[in-house]
């Protein structure tokens, strides 16, 4: 009985990495075809291009205007990043640091658009944008990303703010330290690895964050990821290398960050420390 047991859970080990094996395989080779396809001259029924080229990357910035494109995207994700800095840091050492009745309820709530899925939400907020005119506009593309990457901020910061003694805070104030200088001096210096990752993640999921930006961007409003999809599905004619080329750049693009934002945080650690908050 105990041996059936032992093969019962070899197998299973072998079955879950043989899964997670085949995903991975399958995800790489995807990423390899439209890898080779966007320097691909033609390529049709062989294991390799007829031929290499790089005027796909050319042909797609002209055709999709990825200038213009890539300006905005960066201008959204940027505005973004700043307002769910600044709100979302404040927010979290309020609640870090004061007692209250119902905080727990309040924390919820701000963790609500985590929880759920984006469209739960996104398709409602999207309506009211447009009824008071900010569908399709610069700030309507802003404030719908802010929803989720404000609760992110606070959820990531508090346990880092939690981890500061406020006696440090007490003595500084003793010493005529004002909140200003308290926030600049002492403060800042503590928080900046948990602000840097925070913001450099929140930077990441709002470059690859499609579902709210598609509800309620306009023409002149579309980041990166919903000019790919435009460009994927609009009628008329297009050489897939210059769509593969242009996912190449988004994909690019979304990695610098990711990999930049990484180097600060990893997820075992954000899991690790909202585990402790709960326990405590």
């Amino acid at each position: 009985m105990i041996r059936d047991q032992g093969i019962g859970s070899k197998l299973w080990r072998f079955a879950v990495w043989a899964l997670a094996g085949l995903f991975v395989l399958n995800l790489l080779a995807v990423i390899a075809a439209v890898l080779v396809n966007s320097f691909a001259t033609r390529w049709l029924g062989t294991w390799l291009p007829a031929g290499w080229t790089t005027r796909w990357y050319f042909d797609a910035w002209r055709e999709f205007q990825l200038s213009n494109v890539v300006l905005v995207t960066f201008q959204i994700v940027f505005t973004v990043v700043l307002i769910s800095g600044i709100v979302g840091v404040v927010t979290a050492y309020a609640l870090a640091r004061r007692d209250f009745p119902g905080k727990r309820a309040v924390i919820l709530l701000f963790l609500l658009p985590l929880l759920i899925p984006p469209l739960t939400y996104g398709i409602p907020l999207a309506t009211v944008l447009y009824q008071v005119g900010l569908g399709g506009s610069f700030w309507g593309v802003v404030f719908i990303n802010v929803v989720p990457s404000l609760p992110f901020v606070i959820l990531v910061m508090i346990p880092f703010i939690e981890q500061i003694d406020p006696r440090i805070e007490a003595a500084a104030r003793v010493f005529g330290a004002g909140t200003g200088s308290l926030f600049l001096r002492i403060l800042l210096p503590l928080l900046l690895p948990g602000m840097l990752a925070a913001l450099l993640l929140v930077l990441v999921r709002t470059i690859a964050m499609f579902e709210l930006t598609f509800l309620v961007a306009g023409p002149t409003t579309q980041t990166l990821v919903v000019s790919l999809y435009y460009a994927v599905f609009a009628s008329g004619v297009r050489a897939g290398q210059s769509i593969d080329a242009m996912a190449v750049i988004y994909m690019v693009t979304t990695l610098f960050w990711l990999v930049l934002a990484l180097q600060f945080v990893s997820p075992t650690q954000i899991v690790a420390r909202a585990k402790q908050q709960q326990a405590a």
